[in-house]
């Protein structure tokens, strides 16, 4: 069953994730000739006039979107959130400090290990012994003397899991946040962060580019020499061009903020996505033929983990729901099961689909 308007499969990847049929339309035209000048956008040198009209509205439009003042900067970087895994305690974290991080999942525990090439890295909450299904409370979080900052993980693509609240660190701790998965998906208030990151490739646009929003006087930490691309300063001062950006990724990220700007900006997009994924969730709560992994009060509205009643049945799911045109629904390995990504772009029709498909599948194999 696939989309009647486009004939494309409703993709559940969990990254890279959907993009924006419009913005698909004009990357389709601008690979070929961007903005009338007989060259792709993938051939054009980031140093062109028309590549600095691109960064130049990619960060503006990023700043429009987020509310974000003169106070940060934004940076587009490259290596994905696993290099900020080791970025930021490099230029935050004081020789022999203390970071405190919350393990809520796969991604937040791998953080924490790669702080530790730099200082240590004290657990204020570790969701391991419950296998990750749900969300600490401001007041399970524990933490440490003097810590340098705080990170967390929003949204835990592989769990399905997320915060629905703004933890507050220690006075005068910067609060850190990977957004990967749920940046710009519903407003939030800047001004309580120090540093946000994001890899572009699930609700921003394709692979190659990760998005940094960083306060100002964060760029002036400077607890060790590093490598000038190790350093967010240089990125800073150079409209993130110290070398070669991802020029097309970030093009197609600038292209995305101009599609949610369309839409009505933050609040209409997180009213959608709330919609999108109570349809799904109403099917998974109205029998027990299907079992969610996260807690209640802990569901992520971007990424909705469950599974049937057996491993086999999963596979049958899964096999079924490719049939009609439903791809890229099995679980991580880490957990199994069945994972139904819908991020930003994902329709509101395509859950409805998907839902009766479940109700259907239910019919046949409960």
């Amino acid at each position: 069953m696939t989309t009647t308007a486009t004939h494309r499969a409703l993709n559940f990847s969990a990254g890279p994730g959907v993009l924006p049929e419009e913005v698909l339309r004009q990357v389709q035209h601008d690979i070929w000739d961007l903005g009338g000048t007989g060259i792709g956008i993938m051939e054009h040198s980031h140093r062109a006039a028309s590549y600095d009209r691109i960064i130049a509205e990619a960060i503006a439009d990023c700043k429009k979107v987020g509310g974000i003042g003169d106070d940060y900067d934004v940076l587009f970087l490259t290596g994905g959130a696993s290099t900020q895994n080791h970025m930021i305690p490099a230029n935050l974290l004081p020789e022999g400090g203390t970071a405190d991080y919350a393990n809520t999942g796969y991604w937040a525990r791998k953080t924490a290990e790669e702080c530790q090439y730099y200082g240590k890295a004290h657990i204020a909450f570790d969701g391991k012994p419950s296998n990750y299904t749900f969300i600490p409370r401001q007041s399970e979080l524990k933490f440490s003397a003097s810590p340098a900052y705080f990170h967390y993980t929003s949204n835990n693509t592989i769990m399905g899991t997320e915060y629905h609240y703004v933890p507050q660190p220690p006075a005068g701790v910067p609060l850190v946040c990977d957004m990967c998965s749920d940046i710009y998906s519903r407003p939030f208030d800047v001004t309580k962060f120090g540093l946000i990151y994001a890899g572009a490739q699930k609700n921003l646009g394709p692979a190659g580019a990760t998005v940094v929003i960083i306060r100002k006087d964060l760029l002036e930490r400077s607890p060790r020499p590093l490598p000038t691309l190790l350093r967010y300063k240089p990125f800073a001062e150079n409209e993130s061009r110290p070398n070669t950006p991802p020029v097309f990724a970030i093009y197609v990220v600038g292209l995305v903020f101009k599609w949610i700007l369309k839409q009505g900006g933050l609040k209409p997009i997180a009213e959608r996505n709330q919609s999108k994924a109570k349809i799904i969730y109403d099917v998974i709560d109205a029998t027990g033929f299907y079992t969610g992994h996260a807690r209640d009060d802990s569901r992520s509205l971007m990424n909705i983990s469950f599974r049937t009643p057996s491993p086999d049945t999963d596979k049958l799911f899964i096999t079924e729901a490719k049939a009609e045109g439903m791809d890229n629904l099995k679980g991580h390995r880490s957990i199994g099961g069945i994972r139904a990504s819908v991020y930003n772009a994902f329709p509101t029709e395509g859950c409805e689909t998907f839902a009766q498909f479940m109700r259907e599948f239910e019919r046949k194999h409960g």
